[in-house]
């Protein structure tokens, strides 16, 4: 089976970059382009300009759904992540741009009741207790198993590869059959405490603001959109002071969009308890922190999910 335009393909790396064009990758960006996508080495060397720098669009999971449009003769693929909800840039997905090589035919043979990956970050294996094969997989991964768990690990199929790989039973759990609570979702989000901002980052090593919402109930298969504008309209409006952790707050000034979101953390009294863990993009770091003044004048409504 071959990539081909028109037709759906997956991720093969641990986490892929979605950008907005080949040409708009600087040289700093080479870990993050290469058929192993090394994600981590990638981050470590941004610098806090380069962190928010407007060249990345989202970031795609180990097995995640793309449609393919176009495939360059340089390696590219222009691809809608069909699971990445963006209504107002394409109804199918967010659009962007990955290196072809990140890509894997989607095998029609690998079927099944996905497991979801519950570690913050872990590796796939060749085999139980053997030598890392797939490093760098994030929460929120989800992989089909490939047969029965042995001696506490579990065979998992993973694109590109041609056997199965390997996870311990621990760090997977079933996909949920019934929507996360609040405060489920809150729990993941607090996991990727101190985590690093990174524009259009998804995952444990960078992540940005809109992104840590759509991480966080995206582990429980709740498929949010990737901006914090769309994501807005997904979810209820609440009059502020009925918000509970596990809710969301969105930030814009006078006029113009929303452009900031935060995860409730604490029940207000009155509006000076307001508390938020949000990926931040000042402090290039998810923080837990009471609402600043300048936050709070740009408060712009609590939502729930």
């Amino acid at each position: 089976m071959e990539l081909q335009p028109g037709r759906e393909a997956v991720v093969r790396v641990a986490v892929a970059t979605l950008w907005t064009s080949p040409e708009a990758v600087r040289p700093v960006d080479q870990p993050a382009l290469t058929a192993r996508a090394d994600i981590s080495t990638w981050v470590s060397g941004l610098d806090n300009d380069q962190q928010v720098g407007d060249c990345v669009l989202s970031q795609l999971l180990l097995g995640e759904r793309v449609l393919i449009s176009e495939l360059r003769p340089d390696g590219w693929a222009r691809v809608v992540a069909v699971e990445q909800p963006a209504a107002k840039l394409d109804p199918r997905g967010y659009p962007g741009w990955l290196p072809a090589d990140q890509l894997a035919p989607v095998d029609p043979a690998v079927t099944g009741r996905p497991l979801v990956v519950d570690a913050t970050v872990t590796g796939l294996r060749a085999a139980p207790n053997g030598p890392v094969v797939l490093p760098g997989v994030v929460v929120g991964t989800r992989l089909v198993p490939a047969g029965p768990a042995a001696d506490g690990w579990q065979p998992v199929h993973a694109p590109g590869q041609a056997a199965p790989l390997w996870l311990p039973d621990g760090q997977l759990t079933s996909a949920p059959a019934t929507p996360p609570s609040a405060a489920d979702a809150l729990a993941v989000a607090q996991r990727l405490l101190h985590v690093v901002y990174v524009w259009g980052g998804l995952s444990a090593y960078g992540i940005d603001c809109s992104g840590l919402v759509h991480l966080a109930w995206r582990r429980f298969g709740v498929l949010l959109p990737r901006d914090a504008d769309d994501q807005a309209e997904a979810t209820t409006p609440l009059p502020l002071g009925e918000e509970r952790p596990g809710d969301l707050y969105f930030f814009a000034r006078p006029g113009r969009k929303i452009h900031h979101i935060g995860i409730v953390t604490a029940v207000p009294g009155d509006h000076e308890n307001r508390r938020m863990l949000h990926a931040c993009y000042r402090r290039r770091r998810v923080v837990e922190e009471p609402l600043p003044a300048d936050r709070t004048a740009t408060l712009v409504g609590a939502h729930r999910v």
